[in-house]
């Protein structure tokens, strides 16, 4: 993994460890989408930008406020996962490859 449990965790302002599984599942996750946007595994930069690690931190965030699928997240289009997508798309624009 590139972020830590414990580094999302803070980013999060976490301090139990009742959700430590979850909180993993979705990094795992936001890394996963960072790949699919990048085209290429993470595993190829020697070391991880910037840019990428506060995508998947962001990716975490977003996963987990919205983790329950409130009907105000599932109607509103803007506060669902693919405005999430579209800003991590913003981020790694530059990085992105061709295709895969």
């Amino acid at each position: 993994m590139v972020i830590s449990l414990d580094e999302a965790k803070l980013y999060l302002r976490i301090d139990s460890d009742e959700e430590d599984t979850l909180i993993t599942n979705f990094i795992l996750t936001a890394e996963e989408i960072c790949e699919d946007i990048l085209r290429f595994p993470i595993s190829k930069f020697e070391e991880v930008p910037p840019v990428v690690r506060q995508a998947i931190l962001y990716c975490v965030a977003n996963l987990y406020e919205k983790r329950e699928g409130t009907y105000y997240y599932l109607k509103n289009e803007s506060g669902g996962i693919s405005e999430t997508i579209n800003v991590m798309k913003l981020m790694l624009g530059n990085l992105r490859e061709e295709s895969w």
